[in-house]
């Protein structure tokens, strides 16, 4: 099972996943580890992002999940995946009950916020527009929609781990 955690940045896709992981002893891993130098460079200098720079990223991240997959490993992966077709090329070649998108999201004012007070190498408050411009929501057959404002890190994870356990893609034991 591979679980994306998607939307704009400062959503908690990072914390939440590692908290995910920790509860469920799968594998974390984030997809900002993956962009090259040039997409980094890019958004340090507040330059937003386009389809071509996030092509061969995409497929990076693609081909990871599949070697997940092909090891019989279950991972989270905080991805922003905000077009329908980048999510697309994450989901390609994979049956839904081997993996699922989580949508995390909240009103703009509650990430605005939370954006000034972390400290991120490359992706400041300044590039949230463009990414709410560029987000295509998922349809809720595509994607769990998973509402971050209220509650804490810790009860979104368990909110996750309940609709996997719902949908029969973990086992009750799968929580530590």
């Amino acid at each position: 099972m591979i679980v994306v955690l998607m939307g704009v940045s400062g959503v908690g896709k990072t914390t939440i996943g590692k908290l995910l992981a920790a509860r469920s002893g799968w594998k974390f891993e984030d997809a900002d580890d993956y962009h090259p130098e040039e997409n980094r460079r890019k958004m340090a200098a507040g330059i937003p992002l386009q389809d071509e720079d996030r092509g061969p990223w995409l497929n990076a991240l693609h081909e990871r999940m599949l070697q997940y997959r092909q090891k019989g490993e279950s991972a989270i992966l905080a991805c922003s995946a905000l077009k329908q077709g980048y999510r697309d090329v994450l989901a390609g070649g994979f049956a839904k009950n081997e993996m699922r998108f989580a949508y995390l999201h909240a009103p703009i004012a509650v990430i605005e916020e939370r954006m000034k007070s972390r400290r991120h190498p490359y992706m400041g408050p300044g590039l949230l527009a463009s990414q709410l411009a560029t987000l295509e929501i998922p349809i809720p057959s595509d994607a769990w929609s998973i509402d971050v404002a209220g509650g804490s890190p810790e009860e979104v994870a368990g909110e996750i781990l309940a609709r996997l356990r719902e949908a029969g893609l973990v086992t009750s034991g799968a929580e530590k």
